[in-house]
């Protein structure tokens, strides 16, 4: 069996209609290989779905909407699970300036 980390998306609905939010989660799962990984993510996402009734008595959904990477990963100390880069836009000048 071989480590592989699993991106799994989620579509968040509320009684039935769409809202326009996602849920990204990284989960780590357990395969011979990467076409195993993906079956055992899917599951995994599928398992992990789930409805509540929120403060408002609305009923919201977590729907597994698809397993959007699969990346083997080995497991030792100081391994690299997730990495992401993030640019910021620069504002040219500020609004309020003449």
């Amino acid at each position: 069996m071989r480590a592989f980390t699993a991106q799994i998306i989620y579509r968040i609905e509320c009684d039935g209609q769409f809202t326009d939010q996602y849920e990204e989660q990284w989960r780590l799962v357990f395969a011979d290989d990467p076409q195993g990984a993906v079956a055992v993510a899917r599951e995994t996402g599928k398992a992990e779905e789930a409805a509540f009734v929120d403060r408002h008595g609305r009923t919201i959904f977590w729907r597994m909407l698809a397993v959007k990477d699969i990346q083997p990963v080995e497991l030792v100390n100081g391994s690299l699970l997730f990495s992401t880069v993030r640019e910021a836009e620069m504002i040219p000048a500020p609004v309020w300036a003449a």
